[in-house]
């Protein structure tokens, strides 16, 4: 028997990397911790994801910019700090963080932060743009104290490990063997394994008929169902599902016909599927199928749902800490897509989600994989029941995610901490702090603002972050508020109700500030 082996080179490789990874034990430190050691962060927020899906969110280049809250680290007075980004940033976006920092001068930091770009802004990711720059990965290793220094990244890819053995520093993420865990499939299996409620589901495949036999599987095993989900394995939030409706297939429906026919239905009604992504066709989704693979799922019907998930953090010596939970706010046809979210998840259900997240993440560290990880979870109300709220997880995001920069926001601005036995979030005087956010507070009449005209009229309403108050606002996407009309917002308040009032404030002060901008410039002011 022949037993294909990796070659030699491949496996010298794989051993440098994990050597490299062992250093993380002693050189990482909680961002809560005071560090007084020399420390470098290198931070490179690519979003290594499958530039095709990618494109179809707004302004998609400028997400480069929501890691900009990490700039928190610099608190610490011995971390130095490298930031790369495929453009330059605006002078004002970085001042504006860093004026965000408390305890300590802005001038102080300003002077261990080093920033790179790579002057490139093709359809590719961030990392693979550094890779084809072999002057600027010099310059950037030339800045690095090896025995000090570590890589932090939105998501991990072979790009990132492969960027950071070229560094020869460790890479603070998930080792990409183990992304497979963070795919659709993926994540089903490790549901399974931990023993967490998860919808009904198919097996993972890579073609056209595959996919309507599997399709036709799931309606016969549950012939209940009215819609089924089919999700391209590592689609980005939200943006690669599409919807089934077996209601206008009743005449295929399990007991009316045979399998062969209803096989043959469904996979005429591929032609229909209703996409989350207005600009998707099924020519383009199948072609993804055949790239990516997809699954088919049972769409949790329900009056009343809504989509919490919890966050958690792996360290490096394998200890799950829960960081979060949050209400997503879900927009698209079907409520599939990823807007915003609101912290911290429902009370009714926040502790259950947060140990199920915390099973997922015992089972992922013992798979290997560090640093954060996100469960998506649908609810569904069901009064009157012995539980009130039926609860079912959807995802595993390896990554960071749309929850993650508002959550390091609230922690840049009040220094507080996350109390795991109420799910709440307290500063040190013992005061609750809530948040909403969103990524798509987005309107035409916003587009020509530029992030000196965004301070402007949020200092002119005060509804800007109060370190004395401890309430208010705090931005982010501002590279991508003139071009897209675009921008992410973080309302901290002393209560939920507060919080919701703040983000109104802010949408309805930026309303009336650009109305009649949107009228000359030809746009039609929609509220």
């Amino acid at each position: 028997m022949i037993i294909d082996t990796p070659p030699v080179t491949v496996l010298n490789r794989m051993m440098q990397f994990q050597q490299l990874q062992s250093q993380l034990r002693d050189l990482w430190r909680s961002p809560d911790e005071f560090d007084p050691c020399d420390c470098q962060v290198l931070i490179v927020p690519s979003l290594s994801l499958d530039q095709a899906e990618l494109q179809k969110i707004a302004g998609v280049h400028h997400y480069e910019e929501r890691l900009l809250f990490s700039l928190s680290r610099l608190r610490n007075p011995r971390t130095r700090l490298m930031y790369v980004t495929s453009q330059p940033l605006h002078p004002s976006i970085v001042d504006y963080y860093l004026e965000l920092l408390p305890g300590i001068p802005s001038s102080h930091a300003r002077e261990r932060l080093d920033l790179f770009a790579a002057y490139d802004s093709s359809q590719k990711p961030l990392t693979q743009k550094i890779l084809e720059r072999p002057r600027l990965v010099k310059k950037i290793r030339d800045r690095l104290n090896p025995g000090h220094a570590y890589m932090v990244c939105f998501n991990s890819t072979r790009l990132e490990r492969q960027l950071a053995m070229q560094l020869g520093i460790p890479l603070l993420a998930l080792d990409p063997e183990l992304l497979h865990w963070g795919t659709k499939s993926g994540s089903r299996q490790i549901f399974a394994e931990c023993g967490v409620p998860h919808p009904p589901g198919s097996d993972l495949v890579w073609n056209k008929a595959d996919l309507a036999e599997v399709t036709a599987d799931l309606w016969e095993h549950y012939p209940q169902l009215q819609r089924i989900v089919i999700k391209l394995n590592e689609g980005f939030s939200g943006e690669g599902n599409a919807l089934l409706d077996l209601r206008p297939l009743q005449a295929v429906a399990p007991g009316s016909t045979s399998h062969p026919q209803r096989v043959a239905r469904i996979k005429a009604a591929f032609s229909n599927l209703r996409f989350q992504c207005p600009t998707e066709t099924w020519q383009h989704f199948e072609l993804k199928i055949h790239e990516l693979g997809a699954i088919a799922e049972a769409f949790i019907e329900g009056a009343v749902k809504r989509s919490p998930s919890a966050q958690g953090h792996i360290s490096p010596v394998g200890q799950v800490e829960m960081l979060s939970t949050h209400d997503q706010v879900l927009g698209g046809p079907d409520g599939q897509i990823f807007l915003g979210c609101s912290f911290p998840a429902d009370a009714d259900y926040r502790l259950d989600i947060q140990e199920m997240g915390r099973r997922v993440g015992e089972n992922l560290a013992a798979k290997g994989a560090i640093e954060r990880y996100g469960v998506d979870f649908v609810a569904v109300h069901q009064p009157g029941s012995k539980q009130e709220w039926e609860l079912h997880a959807i995802e595993i995001n390896l990554r960071k995610g749309g929850t993650t920069h508002p959550f390091m926001a609230l922690k840049l601005l009040t220094d507080g901490r996350y109390n795991p036995k109420d799910g709440l979030f307290y500063t040190h005087q013992g005061q609750p702090k809530f948040y909403r956010a969103s990524d798509n507070v987005q309107k035409d009449a916003y587009r020509g603002l530029l992030p000196s005209d965004l301070i402007d009229i949020i200092l002119s309403e005060r509804l800007h972050f109060n370190s004395a108050e401890g309430t208010g606002a705090a931005f982010h996407l501002m590279g991508c508020l003139s071009e897209h009309g675009k921008l992410g917002l973080t309302s901290i308040g002393n209560t939920p109700d507060q919080a919701d009032e703040i983000y109104d404030q802010v949408v309805s002060a930026l309303d009336r500030a650009t109305v009649g901008h949107a009228q000359d410039a030809g746009y039609e002011f929609i509220d």
